[in-house]
């Protein structure tokens, strides 16, 4: 009887121990589910929650000046930074080409990006959709270009523009019935033609194309209202005039008119600011007598073009430096913004 008892004894305490160990076992495991779930939820969490900041991004690394070439804070546009002077060091890689930064926005944390070679020499738009016509937006004799259609457009309030669109004394001019021949190219041809990581970098952009007056006593930012009372969103565009004009440093130019009219010229011509390409701009322009298209010409400064003969007022061809705005999922991983070591972009 008392051997019995004794292995009787032994085996509880040999499934008390099995009993304990499984139960151990058991909360060990649950502990460490617990653990990884939680690190996982907030890894989740992390990912969902993080900001992208590539405009922020830039700004601090680039950091911001009040004289010489640099990162300015901008004057007329809030939680905007322009890059102003002969040759800041804005320089950056995109699409395995060398492009320049126009400007980075902190409150959408956009980049805005200029390629820093010309695509080719083509005229604005050859078509006879966009020139002047009694039942045109341009209500001139002399031809306008805008650079989109109706439907394609949006005002100030961010509503799209109809087609019966803008009011001349009394007189609703209709938009024209499509893009203009050189953004239809940018944003189907050119596009395509970027590698697909450079177009996972790429996002639709709001540019502005509204007209700006030829006035004399209009400064920079009535012309910045003027330019952002139209807007066009898509991917790739050009820059606006006002932009241009802003890239300057030299403060005796101080709107579109000071430029056109030689009010500037001789520090213009010096070279006091890096936007000096020949280029077509996607601004129309507007004077008494005409309504065109604002082109850069670095001879002769800023001039209006088409030019004055109606024939051939679509057909004057000028170079086309692409512009488009930066993801701010991008990420600036190298590089010093410099010519020889422009800034690394990924995503």
């Amino acid at each position: 009887m008392g051997r019995l008892r004794h292995r009787s004894r032994r085996r509880n305490k040999q499934r008390k121990a099995i009993i304990i160990s499984i139960c151990s076992l058991l909360l060990i495991m649950t502990v460490g589910y617990a653990a990884m779930q939680t690190n996982l939820e907030i890894k989740a969490k992390g990912n969902v929650i993080k900001k992208a900041t590539a405009g922020s991004d830039l700004v601090d690394k680039a950091g911001v000046v009040t004289s010489g070439d640099g990162l300015y804070a901008d004057s007329y546009e809030s939680n905007v930074y322009t890059y102003r002077g002969a040759n800041p060091n804005n320089y950056v890689t995109f699409n395995g080409e060398t492009w320049r930064i126009i400007s980075a926005n902190t409150s959408d944390n956009t980049i805005k990006i200029i390629k820093d070679t010309s695509i080719g020499i083509m005229p604005y738009d050859t078509s006879t959709n966009n020139r002047s016509e009694i039942n045109n937006y341009c209500a001139s004799s002399s031809g306008c270009n805008i650079w989109g259609g109706f439907n394609t457009l949006y005002d100030t309030n961010m509503n799209i523009i109809s087609n019966l669109a803008r009011e001349v004394d009394g007189t609703k001019y209709r938009l024209p019935s499509k893009d203009a021949e050189i953004n239809i190219y940018l944003n189907n041809t050119y596009y395509n033609s970027l590698n697909i990581t450079a177009q996972d970098m790429v996002i639709d952009g709001m540019y502005k194309v509204g007209v700006v007056k030829e006035s004399t006593s209009q400064k920079i930012r009535t012309d910045i209202d003027q330019a952002s009372a139209v807007k066009w969103k898509g991917k790739i565009g050009l820059i606006d005039i006002t932009e241009f004009v802003r890239a300057s440093t030299n403060n005796n130019c101080d709107g579109v008119y000071s430029y056109i009219n030689g009010n500037c010229s001789t520090m213009l011509l010096q070279g006091v600011f890096w936007l000096l390409y020949n280029q077509w701009t996607l601004s129309p322009s507007s004077s008494e007598s005409s309504e065109e298209v604002y082109a850069i010409d670095t001879s002769v400064k800023v001039i209006l073009s088409p030019s004055a003969y109606y024939v051939d007022e679509f057909f004057n061809q000028f170079p086309v430096y692409p512009v488009l705005y930066l993801s701010p999922e991008v990420q600036i991983t190298g590089g010093m913004g410099t010519e020889t070591e422009p800034y690394e972009l990924t995503i």
